[in-house]
């Protein structure tokens, strides 16, 4: 079955889920940041992605954007960085416009120049992707943003993947699906899509019951990979 549709996640995968502590970091008057931007970076996104998989197990679902910011407190607290609010809204607002990684526009411009959709399937809530897409300028090279808020459960449950059928009309096998994490890709290989593990951070297998068809350094090799 031909490939006719891409979807890609959307943190880590488009957009460098890094950038917001590595700005702050930067910037004037952060010298407590500097030296812990890159382990609160790390705290940051791994409750992130715990706190949406407890959340699912337990039926309390909030959305990401909650999420977000309970991980960013228990991130601060662990570098001893908590009680700066000008600190914490800064890297907030930094969060809502995380930019694209470097390969990521010319990516998507060669897949819709050979006639394949593009979406998006997220975890992220929709006003924080639509921030996002607006603020990397990739909104026109999308066919569809999908969130998980419609099915309100995070992923990898099934009803998440069965957002791309349902509003793109592509079989499981028609699906190139794209993500930066590995428990992710699994599970959509799992669901039946074609999965690409776009493994950035150079992390072994997940240990689970299915495996990506494909693992990648980053996403340069998605058009091949499409048959675009």
């Amino acid at each position: 079955m031909a490939i006719t549709t891409c979807v890609f996640d959307a943190y880590g995968t488009l957009f460098d889920v890094t950038a917001a502590a590595r700005t702050a970091a930067s910037e004037p008057g952060r010298e407590a940041l500097a030296a812990r931007w890159q382990s609160l970076a790390a705290h940051w996104r791994t409750r992130q992605l715990q706190y949406s998989w407890l959340r699912a197990v337990t039926g309390d679902h909030c959305d990401f954007w909650q999420v977000t910011c309970d991980a960013l407190d228990w991130a601060l607290e662990a570098e001893g960085l908590d009680g700066d609010a000008g600190l914490r809204a800064r890297l907030l607002a930094l969060y809502r416009t995380l930019g694209a990684y470097p390969e990521v526009p010319e990516v998507l411009t060669r897949l819709k120049a050979a006639g394949l959709r593009c979406a998006i399937l997220s975890n992220g809530a929709p006003k924080m992707l639509a921030a996002a897409v607006d603020s990397a300028g990739i909104g026109a090279r999308l066919d569809a943003v999908l969130s998980v808020e419609e099915v309100g459960v995070f992923k990898p449950a099934r009803a998440v993947y069965d957002l791309v059928g349902r509003h793109l009309g592509a079989a499981p096998g028609e699906v190139l699906f794209v993500s930066s994490n590995g428990w992710d890709a699994a599970a959509a290989s799992g669901y039946g899509f074609e999965t690409v593990w776009a493994n950035r951070a150079g992390d072994p297998l997940e240990r689970l019951p299915w495996r990506p068809a494909h693992i990648r350094a980053d996403l340069t090799d998605i058009p091949e990979l499409a048959g675009a």
